[in-house]
């Protein structure tokens, strides 16, 4: 997927800086970068695997504790 005219937005932290983690909206896809190596590897979500993830987020599937 090329993600070169992408629009990358990402949450902002408490001190107003950029968040870590951005997505952009692709053809249809939902894709995920880390903004601190934008130049990196994008992960790339289709609606449903991205209501997925954010379903389980939510309920806490990717807890460390």
């Amino acid at each position: 997927m090329d993600t070169t005219g992408a629009e990358w937005l990402s949450a902002r932290q408490e001190d107003g800086s950029p968040g870590d983690v951005q997505i952009a909206f692709v053809d249809g896809y939902i894709a995920m970068r880390d903004g601190r190596f934008p130049d990196g590897p994008v992960l790339v979500f289709t609606q449903a695997e991205w209501d997925a993830f954010v379903l389980g987020a939510q309920d806490g599937e990717f807890d460390l504790d």
